[in-house]
């Protein structure tokens, strides 16, 4: 068996675009026909280039070669042009494509990709949503009231995911964050913040988890003001309390607070998950399976995080092709915690799939089919091109003004 074709897809995700602007999916096809996806989570360039990358990576280290040779495929990536060292964009690119021979691989075998990697530990994956609003774009207009900045509409906005059978919610409150950062809250951002917590916990009470993220906008002495104000509503996580170049300013802030700190997804490679591990920046691991460099790479960075008894929780901000991957390494790992799900995966997030994702009662169920479990729909794909020019996520380009 050998990798003989690759073609590249930009759907552009339709409102209320939960996921994000837009995903980039690759179809890998074999001599023999057998077929492989995945996709490529890379918000540093335009998706166009990303695609590009990727037929010029598959020219160079994919083509003709045996889809099974995961590990070679990643140390000829890894190391092409004398780098040797995590890139976001080269980690993108490769996940796409690492992604898609595992899907292939699966499908020659005729099992999930799971059952590859060390077999199924898990019937059911806690799942948890992100905090939408109830209804139109997930980009409300400027300065109206939404879930993001009104406790109360949060705290009805979560009742509603506890009682559809969520058991952890995710809100982020703390605050606009820049190209600058870290800085320190401002004032209303701690009392938000707090009051976000205690509306939403006095609303679900026990039923539900509170995972409070932030983007990695605090300096260390800001992180700790806020963890201080959390700590009464034992939330189950501070997500990327600093931003996440220096683990050593996170593992202050773990050592300072009772709250487990979560990070990860922005981060790449197994080299970067060890540097939070051995500071202890983080006991529960946010890995992105389209950015951290593909499935295995996934596999051993949870293995990784079982030495120093530190969980992961795969994170989720792209499209249904690197869910379905996360689910895969979810299913096989020990230290599976929460999954990040985008809602129920449903409607039109889904529209690019054939196939869907099985969720039910706030657990998403692994699929057995061979593979990923997840096929595209060329025609759905087509009808949703992607024509604005924004990337897939961005950050304010001012100061934040305390």
């Amino acid at each position: 068996m050998r990798l003989e074709k690759i073609e590249t897809f930009i759907f552009g995700n339709p409102p209320p675009r939960h996921g994000g602007r837009y995903f980039i999916f690759v179809r890998l096809t074999t001599a023999c026909g057998i077929t492989g996806v995945g996709e490529i989570y890379n918000a540093t360039f335009g998706p166009d280039l990303c695609a590009a990358m990727a037929e010029e990576m598959f020219a160079r280290q994919f083509d003709g070669a045996d889809p099974h040779h995961i590990e070679e495929f990643w140390r000829k990536s890894y190391g092409a042009g004398f780098t040797q060292r995590p890139d976001v964009t080269v980690m993108g690119v490769l996940s796409g494509l690492e992604m898609a021979c595992w899907d292939i691989i699966g499908k020659a075998a005729d099992q999930p990709v799971h059952q590859l990697l060390g077999g199924r530990v898990h019937d059911r994956l806690r799942s948890y949503t992100y905090l939408y609003p109830p209804t139109g774009d997930v980009y409300p207009d400027p300065g109206a009231p939404s879930v993001y900045d009104d406790p109360d509409l949060a705290a009805e906005a979560a009742l509603q995911a506890v009682n559809q059978g969520f058991t952890a919610i995710k809100f982020d409150p703390a605050g606009p964050y820049s190209i600058y950062d870290g800085h320190q809250p401002r004032l209303e951002d701690l009392t938000r913040s707090e009051m976000f917590c205690k509306r939403i916990r006095e609303a679900v009470g026990d039923r539900a988890d509170l995972l409070f993220g932030t983007h990695g906008q605090f300096t260390v002495s800001g992180a700790k003001r806020m963890a201080r104000r959390l700590e009464p509503y034992d939330p189950l996580w501070f997500e990327e309390p600093t931003t996440p170049e220096n683990p050593a300013d996170m593992a202050e802030i773990a050592r300072f607070t009772s709250i487990p700190v979560a990070a990860g997804e922005r981060l790449c490679t197994k080299h970067e998950f060890a540097r939070l591990l051995e500071v202890g920046a983080a006991s529960i691991l946010q890995m992105n399976l389209g950015r951290v460099g593909g499935i295995l790479e996934a596999r051993k960075i949870a293995a990784m995080a079982e030495t120093r008894q530190a969980q992961i929780a795969p994170h989720l901000y792209c499209g249904p092709v690197v869910a379905a991957a996360n689910i895969q390494v979810g299913a096989c790992s020990p230290n599976f915690l929460i999954l990040e799900s985008i809602g129920t995966f449903e409607g039109s997030y889904m529209s690019c799939l054939k196939s869907g994702i099985t969720w039910e009662d706030g657990y998403v169920l692994p699929s057995t089919a061979p593979g990923l479990g997840v096929e595209l729909d060329d025609a759905a794909i087509a009808a949703a091109p992607f024509t604005g020019d924004e990337l897939h996520l961005g950050m304010a380009q001012t100061h934040v003004v305390p």
